[in-house]
């Protein structure tokens, strides 16, 4: 990871210079909750201008990067950053709470994040993502490998929404995913237990050929609707 991080920081120097203000590492990686080859590391990077210019001189560096397996980084001009805060509340929280400092000046720590559509994004992005695993699921479904890697893929995301429903509840959430699932349960009444078979197949203490895809993508798929709806009931709370 150390060896990858650096790369990438002296790829965007090399491509950007004085230009490069400000590289960010956030999500697991920084929060310590980094598994090799199941996690992503997430880059925040901020430029003085992002134009053609700047997105031809990235273009290598992103492929670079796509081909071992992590997400682009955000690309983001400097003046963008304070106004934009309450379009991706989501993920200027994430920063603000667990990041780490790779380049340049931290534009985070000072920042102000309007929280005025945070819920509204919260649950958007978790229709957005059951509707896709709906979709993704009916292609699938007679493919057991394919079903269980859809599950396994789907339940990073769904346990990072699942700390951002906690915070919206509480003002504040654990990082790990397993205790996320278990304040989840607690607080918002989700069966553990498929979430539970999942972190464990992810973390290879279950072998595929031990668990029945089916029943388990039912049990899935019925905690993630329990937790949309929760976190609608949070703008409705009288329904």
């Amino acid at each position: 990871m150390e060896k990858r991080l650096n790369q990438l920081v002296d790829k965007l120097r090399d491509a950007h210079g004085a230009a490069l203000v400000s590289v960010i590492l956030y999500g697991s990686a920084a929060a310590g909750d980094y598994h090799g080859a199941i996690s992503d590391l997430n880059i925040f990077c901020v430029l003085e201008r992002v134009g053609l210019d700047e997105l031809r001189k990235s273009e290598k560096i992103i492929t670079w990067w796509r081909d071992l397996g992590n997400p682009s980084p955000l690309l983001m001009a400097r003046e963008e950053v304070p106004r934009s805060t309450d379009c991706f509340p989501i993920e200027f929280h994430d920063m603000q709470e667990r990041r780490r400092l790779l380049h340049g000046d931290d534009l985070v720590a000072s920042l102000v994040i309007d929280d005025s559509h945070y819920r509204a994004r919260v649950e958007y992005e978790l229709r957005a993502k059951l509707l896709r695993l709906r979709q993704k699921a009916a292609g699938v479904f007679s493919d057991r490998s394919a079903l269980l890697l859809l599950m396994e893929e789907s339940l990073s995301t769904f346990c990072v929404l699942g700390r951002h429903s906690l915070r919206l509840l509480d003002g504040d959430a654990p990082w790990p995913k397993r205790e996320i699932v278990h304040h989840l349960a607690a607080r918002f009444g989700l069966d553990p237990a498929p979430l539970d078979t999942l972190l464990d197949l992810r973390e290879q203490k279950l072998k595929p050929r031990q668990v029945d895809p089916l029943p388990l993508f039912e049990r899935y798929l019925r905690e993630v609707t329990v937790l949309v709806d929760a976190v609608d009931r949070l703008a409705h709370p009288e329904n």
